[in-house]
């Protein structure tokens, strides 16, 4: 018992000292919305990058820079894998822990995937599932030592679709609501879209994406509300862009496309396309000039308007 006690005030000492934390949450400790009961359980390939599939609790890890280095931003992580499989280190805890060397809290985001017999409707799991992360982070934002005014959302490929979609289909939170975390907004205040999917139009978008969110013969209503160009309002919120002109897995125009939609609306945004790349480069740390990437997307983050 004295041992314990010992632990517990080492563990209270350092954590009051703003050592780094990293912090694991369900999103819903019950009645997941969407969610019928099966016999699936959640898969984790860790044979090189880490693929996550089948989940089935929801949830999200926290990496919160020390508390004398935070500079107030945050930032939702949405893993790709065309929504199919999480690249759950590659595209998450990986850009969580950069996010962290930059004073900037990672919020790495394991949702639901749209193929798991667990949805009732398959293509509203992660959509409920990131809006709910982008609430529970401002219910947070105090503890966690965040503005509730600059938390961001990330996403890489078909987790770019994710953030879009977020971005773009967004609510402002029931105030009538008897869970507190549902009474906030769930609107980004930024979007990083790295390599995303965007469009589902099928003479650019990711036929894969599509048809694992939305099944193989979609009607056109629902192709149009989730090819997120057709979506941008003048309350989408400011974005940056990054792209590789030869990516082959999803072409650049999705990025233009967006890119194009924000302008035409008065959006801020900044877009930066590099000439080789190809796609799921990560955060590219074999190739010096795509790297770079990561220096230009802090800047642009540190310097929006507050």
């Amino acid at each position: 018992m004295k041992r314990t006690a010992i632990l517990l005030v080492i563990f209270v000492f350092f954590t009051l000292c703003g050592q780094t934390q990293n912090v694991n949450l369900s999103l819903w400790e019950e009645d997941i919305p969407n969610y019928k009961p099966s016999d699936e359980t959640e898969q984790a390939d860790t044979n090189g990058i880490v693929r996550i599939s089948k989940v089935q609790k929801p949830g999200m890890e926290v990496y919160l820079p020390a508390k004398s280095n935070a500079t107030g931003e945050a930032v939702v992580i949405c893993p790709g894998g065309g929504y199919s499989i999480l690249a759950y280190d590659w595209e998450g805890t990986d850009i969580a822990k950069w996010l962290n060397s930059e004073g900037i809290a990672g919020i790495v985001l394991k949702y639901r995937l749209p193929g798991s017999e667990s949805n009732i409707v398959r293509h509203k799991s992660p959509l409920l599932d990131a809006k709910r992360a982008l609430r529970l982070t401002r219910y947070h934002a105090e503890d966690w030592n965040i503005d509730p005014n600059r938390i961001g959302v990330m996403g890489f490929s078909a987790g770019g679709h994710l953030a879009s979609t977020l971005g773009t289909h967004f609510d402002g939170g029931d105030p009538d609501a008897n869970d507190p975390v549902e009474r906030f907004s769930s609107r980004p205040d930024f979007m990083v879209l790295v390599y995303p999917v965007i469009s589902f139009d099928p003479k650019f978008g990711h036929i894969g994406s599509r048809n694992n969110l939305l099944g193989k013969n979609p009607d056109r209503e629902l192709i149009d509300r989730f090819s997120n160009e057709k979506q941008v309002t003048g309350n989408t919120p400011p974005t940056f862009l990054i792209h590789a002109g030869n990516d082959e897995g999803v072409p650049v125009e999705n990025s233009l496309m967006f890119y194009k939609a924000l302008q035409e609306r008065d959006v801020p945004a900044e877009m930066h396309i590099f000439p080789k790349g190809g796609h799921g480069f990560s955060l590219a740390m074999d190739n010096e000039h795509l790297h770079s990437w990561t220096d230009m997307c802090i800047n642009w983050i540190k310097n929006l308007e507050k």
